[in-house]
């Protein structure tokens, strides 16, 4: 018994042409430069755009650390929360300064708020309005010249000195009621690190 073999299939009836189509090079070349375009420009431009970013943040960080009294705005969260400064809602005229050195951190807070808005700050201190004392005198001199305070002029004014023990900051603060609907603040806690 013999067995068959398979047949091969007879060979097509056009011929390959001997060399590639001109046009077919063009188009595959083109293909060819476009991916290494892409491969190569698409992280090169990204690496340009980040480093743009990076030198702006680096800017505003600058700026931001260089000043040298207050900042109009709102103190950051994490400042808020370490030196246990809660500003209440509604706040405006808003404006803080933080300073640091090896001994004491301290972070300066004005702003002005409506009476429910300062009962709630003195609140979260565990204190209340009749427990504040006459005059400015809780914020030092030394911390009046660093933050540009002139707590004088029309008032009345009064002022409290919330003492923690540390690492918790203790905050001095000083309230202007000259306009006793919208009274505003005066904080500056520090801390012991």
């Amino acid at each position: 018994m013999t067995t068959s073999l398979p047949h091969q299939a007879p060979a097509p009836a056009t011929p390959h042409p001997a060399g590639e189509d001109p046009r077919h090079r063009v188009k595959r070349r083109a293909l060819t430069l476009l991916i290494i375009v892409l491969l190569t420009g698409v992280p090169a431009g990204y690496l340009v755009i980040s480093a743009n970013q990076s030198r702006d943040s680096g800017k505003d960080k600058e700026a931001k650390y260089s000043a040298t009294g207050l900042t109009p705005g709102w103190p950051s969260k994490v400042q808020r929360r370490l030196y246990q400064v809660p500003v209440p809602h509604p706040a405006d005229r808003l404006a803080y300064y933080e300073t640091n050195n090896w001994k004491t951190s301290r972070l300066y807070v004005q702003f002005r708020t409506n009476g429910a808005g300062l009962d709630s700050f003195l609140g979260t201190l565990g204190i209340r309005r009749d427990q504040l004392k006459q005059g400015a005198g809780t914020i030092g001199a030394r911390d009046r010249q660093v933050s540009g305070w002139n707590l004088t002029g029309p008032g009345p004014w009064s002022g409290y000195t919330h003492k923690q023990k540390n690492p918790a900051p203790t905050q001095d603060v000083v309230v202007n009621m000259s306009d006793p609907v919208y009274p505003t603040v005066y904080v500056v806690s520090r801390t012991v690190p």
